[in-house]
């Protein structure tokens, strides 16, 4: 035997009604139950993930954010000793790696992943590629807030451009449930991205250090690209992690020849490098507005 019930319009907007307000209840109930923020930093070389994101890698980790790193090459020509001591691509490529990753147990990192690209040639990299390769780890690893470089690559360096544009493409493509093959890890929705930049008063006391940041490529030189400060979203503080970032930079043994002049630098420019770090929001889908930020989860915690 059976029953039919016929629901009037009211009874009917009463119970889509009562089955909304449960779902958005759920939702908001799951994620206040769910504290655990994360942060992936997606760069072009070992090395950058300590002087470029050091301290706000450190800091985070330090509050119990979970934060991950991919980084598009090995830094294979990244050789600083004498020519005839250079161990080659290969070898430098894994001496690198190991260093990379003493480096990021220092910083408190979750974990590290490469995209398998040899330094210097990430720019010609297959687009497809690279964009499907940074969506698989976005969506598998599910980060609340993305870090990369500017559009810039800070100094004109074609890694860091070719990092800046994969790793924007590749965000706004792990949100997109029909992006094409990237696995079994369904679609994912960053909620913030971020340009790493500098101001004047960074880029002098990188300058500093390192002398006049030139990068010769095929169409001339380049050199750093500074934002003015009214451009800026966001300042971190990060002064009280400088000792820990510099125990990361200092994992990087193969390129201590080029840092052991930050040891001598005045504490001015100590403050610059290390005491905060700046950043563009490319986008947030939680907050906005002209208030300078001083926490990239502003508006998720």
């Amino acid at each position: 035997m059976q029953y039919r019930y016929n629901w009037g319009l009211e009874q009917s907007d009463r119970f889509m009604g009562y089955i909304g307000s449960t779902l958005i209840s759920g939702h908001k109930e799951e994620r206040e139950m769910s504290k655990e923020l994360k942060l992936m930093c997606i760069l072009g070389h070992p090395d950058d993930e300590s002087l470029g994101t050091g301290g706000i890698l450190a800091k985070y980790a330090s509050e119990g954010v979970k934060t991950y790193l991919v980084t598009a090459t090995r830094g294979e020509r990244g050789w600083f000793g004498p020519k005839e001591e250079n161990p080659g691509l290969e070898k430098l490529g894994q001496i690198r790696e190991r260093e990379l990753r003493a480096a990021a147990q220092t910083l408190g990192l979750q974990e590290v992943n490469f995209l398998d690209y040899v330094d210097g040639e990430f720019d010609q990299a297959d687009a497809a590629e690279a964009i499907g390769k940074i969506v698989g780890h976005i969506r598998r690893v599910q980060p609340d807030v993305v870090v990369t470089f500017d559009q810039n690559g800070l100094y004109g360096h074609p890694d860091h451009i070719a990092i800046c544009q994969y790793a924007s493409a590749a965000v706004v493509a792990a949100a997109d449930q029909y992006y094409p093959g990237v696995g079994e890890y369904l679609s994912h929705r960053v909620s913030k991205l971020y340009y790493m930049v500098w101001n004047e008063s960074v880029r002098d006391a990188f300058q500093a250090a390192f002398g006049e940041l030139v990068m010769s490529t095929s169409d001339g030189e380049r050199r750093a690209v500074t934002w003015p400060d009214w451009a800026i979203t966001t300042k971190i503080d990060t002064l009280a992690y400088w000792e820990r970032v510099w125990e990361a930079i200092s994992c990087h043994q193969s390129q201590l020849t080029g840092y052991q002049v930050l040891k001598t630098l005045p504490e001015e420019h100590h403050k610059n490098m290390w005491g905060s770090q700046l950043y563009y929001r490319a986008f947030s889908v939680v907050n906005g507005g002209p208030m300078k930020e001083d926490d990239l989860f502003a508006g998720l915690r």
